[in-house]
C-alpha cells in the first residue's frame, strides 16, 4: 500500500485524549510501503517509534505517525496510507 509523507501542524486541542494533527496541504515523497521508509531509517541507525495510536490526522482515513530523535529534537513523520 503506497504511503505519502504529509506535512502537518499540531492543533492546540485534543480529541478524545488524542493529539490532533492538521495537514498543511503539502505532500512529500511517496513510498511503495511505509516499511520501506522504516527500513531506510533503521539502516542509518535511527530508531523510530510508532505513535499512530496517540494521534489523529484530520481528514485522513488511514495514517501512520512515527517519532524519532535527531540532534536532540523529536521529529515526527506522518504518512497517508492509500
Amino acid at each position: 500500500m503506497p504511503a505519502t509523507v504529509l506535512f502537518v501542524t499540531a492543533a492546540s486541542a485534543k480529541v478524545a485524549g488524542l493529539e490532533l494533527l492538521t495537514p498543511t496541504g503539502e505532500q512529500g515523497l511517496v513510498y511503495p510501503h511505509v516499511q520501506d521508509w522504516i527500513t531506510a531509517q533503521l539502516k542509518n541507525k535511527m530508531p523510530v517509534k510508532d505513535i499512530s495510536a496517540s494521534v489523529l490526522v484530520k481528514g485522513i482515513k488511514q495514517w501512520s505517525v512515527f517519532e524519532q530523535k535527531k540532534a536532540g529534537k523529536i521529529i515526527r513523520t506522518v504518512f497517508k496510507i492509500t
